[in-house]
C-alpha cells in the first residue's frame, strides 16, 4: 500500500483510515501503527484498528428484533446477500441473530432471488439491491428491510414503493444522546451547513467522531504512542456526537455505537429500533405500511 508507506514516511502522530471496509482492511495489514477506523464497518478487529462505527454484521439485526417483537407469528426470514465481504457480514450476523430467536433462515446469493418467506433481508451493492427490490416488491412479505433503504439516496427511484421498507442507519443528528464529548450533533449540523451549504452525510459525521475519540485519547494518554493511545481507547466509555463509543477490551470491536432502525413511513426515515431511540412505532405489516399514503 503505497499510500500508507508514504503516510508513514511523514512520521505522523495520528493515521486515520480511508472510507470502505476493503480498503481500511488493506491498510491496517499494511501497517503497524495505530488506525482510527472511522468508514469501515467490516473492518475487522485487528490490533491496531480503533472503529468508531457499528460492525457490518450488525446492519440488519434490529431490523429482524423490531419486527420479531411486533409479530411473534414470525418463522421464516429470506436473506439475500451479495457475494461481497460485506454482503456475506451483514447476512451472517442476521442469520446468527434469527437463529438465536428461533427463526428459521434461508439465504440466497444475488442477483438470485431468494424463497418466499416473512421477512426479507437484503444486503448488496446499491445497484444490485435497487434491482432486487423492484424484483420482489410488493410480494407477499410481512417486512422487508434493504441495507440501501438506511439512507436517502439509494431506493429513491422506487418512489411511493419504498414505504414501509426497514434499513439500518449509522447515524441521524435527531436520534443521538446529549454527547459528553465534542459538540451536540445540531451544533455540529449547523457548523457542517455553515461551511458546505449542505447537510452533513453520515461519513461526514463518522469522520468527526474519529478525530473527537482520538484526540480524547490523545490528551489522556498524554503522548502520541500507539500503544498508549490504545490502551486509553479500549478503555474509553463515552458519547459523541455520533452515539455512544466502547471498545470491547478483549477483542477491540466496537461494541457501544448501535446502528439504528428506521422505517420509511409518509415519505420520510423514522428511527423504529431500538425503543430507546425510536421516534415512531414500527408500521406492520409491510401491505399496511404502504396503504397508509396511498
Amino acid at each position: 500500500m503505497a499510500a500508507i508507506h508514504r503516510a508513514e514516511a511523514d512520521r505522523p502522530e495520528l493515521i486515520f483510515g480511508p472510507y470502505g471496509s476493503g480498503p481500511t482492511r488493506r491498510v491496517a495489514a499494511a501497517t503497524s501503527r495505530l488506525l482510527f477506523n472511522h468508514g469501515g464497518a467490516r473492518a475487522g478487529t485487528a490490533g491496531n484498528v480503533v472503529s468508531v462505527l457499528a460492525a457490518a454484521s450488525s446492519y440488519l439485526v434490529g431490523a429482524l428484533e423490531a419486527v420479531r417483537r411486533a409479530d411473534r407469528d414470525l418463522r421464516r426470514v429470506s436473506v439475500a446477500h451479495g457475494d461481497t465481504g460485506f454482503g456475506r457480514a451483514v447476512a451472517d450476523g442476521a442469520a446468527a441473530a434469527a437463529g438465536e430467536l428461533g427463526v428459521l433462515v434461508e439465504r440466497a446469493v444475488l442477483p438470485d432471488d431468494p424463497p418466499g418467506a416473512d421477512l426479507l433481508l437484503v444486503a448488496g451493492g446499491f445497484r444490485d439491491e435497487l434491482a432486487s427490490a423492484r424484483r420482489l416488491l410488493p410480494g407477499q412479505w410481512r417486512a422487508a428491510a434493504f441495507v440501501g433503504a438506511g439512507v436517502e439516496e439509494v431506493l429513491a427511484p422506487l418512489g411511493a414503493g419504498r414505504e414501509g421498507l426497514l434499513g439500518p442507519a449509522q447515524w441521524l443528528p435527531s436520534a443521538v444522546p446529549q454527547p459528553d464529548e465534542g459538540p451536540t450533533a445540531a451544533e455540529f449540523v449547523t457548523a457542517y451547513r455553515h461551511r458546505t451549504g449542505e447537510d452533513p452525510p453520515y461519513p461526514a459525521a463518522q469522520a468527526f467522531a474519529a478525530g473527537l475519540i482520538a484526540g480524547r485519547c490523545l490528551r489522556e494518554a498524554g503522548s502520541a504512542d500507539d500503544g498508549a493511545l490504545l490502551v486509553v481507547a479500549r478503555r474509553l466509555d463515552i458519547t459523541t456526537m455520533f452515539g455512544s463509543f466502547r471498545l470491547d477490551p478483549d477483542t477491540g470491536q466496537q461494541v457501544g455505537h448501535r446502528v439504528l432502525t428506521v422505517q420509511w413511513q409518509d415519505g420520510a426515515r423514522h428511527v423504529v429500533w431500538p425503543p430507546g431511540r425510536a421516534d415512531a412505532v414500527l408500521r406492520h405489516p409491510l401491505s399496511a405500511a404502504s396503504r397508509s399514503t396511498s
